[in-house]
């Protein structure tokens, strides 16, 4: 099998494609074929040594994946060889084999392609928890989505468009804009050009109700200026590079409550909570409620150049790896 190699924390370009021996599935465990694994910001900052959980080195990268059962583990009856499925396996995704517990493993539902599915468990469980467990998102409240031409942004876009918000996607480009309008958005900002709270504050007719910020860094501030009193702002990340700190009377003032949403960390705590969420983010994305985009695909020995792109904030939805010799 091919697999990208973390031997060192350090810079993206460090990274290397190694072949190594096929895996064994285990007694529990099923062998799949990579078709697609999503490249995630978690991704670029687990292998430079930001993240922080440090997993031992060396490491292969890549935190999801869709592909094929090849084979299975003498004790599992759940799955079957030929099923397409999707896993959230924190690490080891890059690589064009794994070999993963099979109660890890969630069918791919059929009107889903491949990179559709690697793409979608990290984006729309955050989305999904965000708005559904760390607040109870209601319809016809305005969500001002921020960092909306990401992955996560793009997520929330579609997650409070289906759960009946009017949303407002902010980003910096035309072209990121143009994607978050598709995925539901009913009015943008560009924050490279325009004041975001002052045309936050306009569009919404004085305020947003909730704030969703997966970048951090500059605009945090304008964004939770443009929330109205007792309004949510959901920290999910800091894409941009930059933590923000907020002035305490900005929170106070307005009875206003700043939420952190870690999905990883909560997954990884409530297991049987998690799974039904990801179940029920899998079922809508199969009935056609939630729509996930199609991924920018890279070939897997292009990682580090994609995985750039995605820290520099060039990239423009979600991004995937392909995997040709899992086909």
């Amino acid at each position: 099998m091919r697999r990208i190699v973390c031997r060192e924390f350090g810079p993206l370009t460090d990274l290397h494609l190694e072949s190594a021996a096929d895996p064994i599935a285990g007694r529990d465990e099923v062998l799949i074929a990579v078709r697609a694994a999503g490249v995630s910001f978690a991704d670029a900052l687990l292998a430079q040594g930001l993240y922080q959980i440090k997993p031992p080195l060396p490491f292969t990268p890549g935190g999801e994946i869709a592909g094929e059962v090849i084979g299975r583990g003498s004790d599992v009856e759940s799955v079957q060889l030929g099923d397409r499925v999707v896993v959230s396996c924190g690490v080891g995704g890059f690589t064009d084999r794994i070999a993963v517990p099979a109660d890890m493993v969630r069918p791919l539902p059929p009107r889903l392609s491949f990179g559709q599915g690697a793409a979608l468990l990290q984006s729309y469980a955050t989305a999904w928890y965000a708005l559904t467990r760390r607040i109870a998102l209601r319809a016809a409240q305005r969500v001002l989505v921020l960092g909306a031409g990401g992955g996560v942004g793009l997520a929330a876009v579609d997650v409070a468009r289906h759960l009946g918000a009017e949303v407002i996607a902010a980003a910096s480009s035309p072209e990121k804009l143009a994607v978050a309008s598709a995925a539901g958005a009913t009015a943008v900002v560009d924050y490279s050009r325009e004041d975001l709270k002052m045309r936050v504050r306009e569009l919404a007719q004085g305020g947003v109700d909730v704030v969703v910020d997966p970048i951090g860094g500059a605009q945090a501030e304008p964004a939770l200026r443009a929330l109205r009193p007792f309004g949510h702002y959901l920290v999910v990340g800091f894409a941009a590079g930059q933590i923000p700190a907020f002035k305490a009377n900005l929170i106070l003032l307005q009875n206003r409550a700043v939420i952190g949403v870690d999905w990883g960390a909560w997954s990884f705590q409530q297991r049987d909570e998690n799974r039904a969420l990801v179940d029920a983010v899998l079922r809508l994305a199969g009935e056609g409620a939630l729509h996930p985009p199609e991924p920018t695909a890279w070939p897997l020995e292009q990682a580090a150049q994609a995985l750039m792109a995605l820290s520099e904030r060039r990239a423009v939805g979600k991004l995937v790896l392909t995997c040709s010799a899992g086909a």
